[in-house]
């Protein structure tokens, strides 16, 4: 039970309200402890106490974003490039060209990229200075920003869509940032947010041990009802969503099962990545056998996930807001 105390002296990273009630523990991937607690004003779930510069620089560290030219192994990236080409597609289907797309948190660039083979799409992305960043650079035609996204940085009613793939939660000012989205894009553009799902069963049944939780990284959580009211307040109607996810959900239940019965979290996620450092104390044999359970249950995750979603608890949400 948290007390009167332990509220006051923490408030919400949304709407700054300082009434908050404990849900759960979590401990990071490098051993620092964190409670998960939700705002009572405006719901918003949140990472508490936040985490300090120096935990967030470890957390996105060159491990994160892979210290080759990808971040996971070579086959692994080709499952998720895929996904980045049908990301792709799906916005090319809201927005014809010629057209403005700007993607927040832009990662390598690789879906911009596949946007700008799409038609004639004039491409923008933001992301902070890193590997990652690096990457993205290297893409013709790509008008990229190193940092974040601030007001003055684009005139009003520029875009025809802005993206945030999996990028809200990391965000350190996400009322600001929704604020700044409303004046540049057009009306009639589309904001595209996808997210972790706050409300999900896996987030019910896993707690702090999710892998969608991510702490450090992902700082509060704004469930998909709650998403919509801050939108609508903002101008902004739902005009899809969509909670089946192949890439991200079936593995989210995967390595969180995986998660309950291992002294670290995510061990398999990072092992995919190549960060041995993390995984060498497990054995060969211990990570081919993570990996066995990986490969030979995916298919019965997805009949799980497409089950999930039929009543809206999927572990991730993709939405698309238009704007009035």
């Amino acid at each position: 039970m948290s007390t009167t105390a332990d509220n006051l002296a923490c408030s919400c990273i949304y709407c700054n309200a300082p009434q908050n009630r404990l849900l759960y523990p979590t401990r990071d991937m490098y051993g620092n402890n964190f409670t998960v607690r939700q705002c009572r004003q405006c719901e918003t779930v949140f990472l508490w106490p936040p985490p300090t510069p120096q935990q967030l620089e470890q957390a996105y560290s060159e491990t994160y974003y892979g210290q080759q030219e990808h971040k996971f192994n070579s086959l692994v990236e080709r499952v998720v490039d895929y996904f980045r080409s049908r990301r792709a597609k799906i916005i090319g289907r809201w927005v014809s060209p010629p057209g403005r797309v700007l993607d927040i948190g832009c990662g390598n660039g690789r879906f911009l990229h596949y946007m700008q083979g799409l038609g004639n799409y004039e491409t923008y992305g933001i992301e902070l200075p890193g590997k990652a960043a690096e990457r993205a650079a290297q893409i013709k035609g790509l008008i990229l920003k190193q940092g974040k996204l601030e007001n003055g940085d684009f005139p009003e009613n520029f875009f025809d869509a802005v993206t945030l793939f999996h990028v809200f939660e990391h965000l350190d000012q996400p009322r600001q940032t929704l604020q700044i989205i409303n004046k540049i894009v057009k009306p009639g553009g589309i904001a595209y947010i996808s997210l972790p799902n706050i409300d999900s069963l896996q987030s019910r049944w896993f707690k702090g041990k999710w892998l969608h939780l991510d702490p450090p990284r992902h700082l509060f959580f704004l469930g998909p009802k709650n998403l919509q009211h801050q939108m609508k307040q903002l101008g902004f109607e739902l005009a899809a969503e969509r909670y089946f996810n192949p890439e991200y959900n079936p593995f989210g239940m995967q390595q969180s099962l995986l998660n309950l019965f291992l002294n670290k979290r995510d061990v398999l996620f990072e092992h995919l990545k190549g960060h041995h450092n993390y995984t060498k104390e497990y054995s060969p044999l211990n990570l081919f056998l993570q990996n066995l359970f990986f490969k030979s249950t995916f298919p019965l995750f997805v009949l799980s996930d497409a089950l999930e979603s039929l009543f809206k608890k999927g572990a991730t949400v993709e939405m698309v807001f238009r704007k009035k």
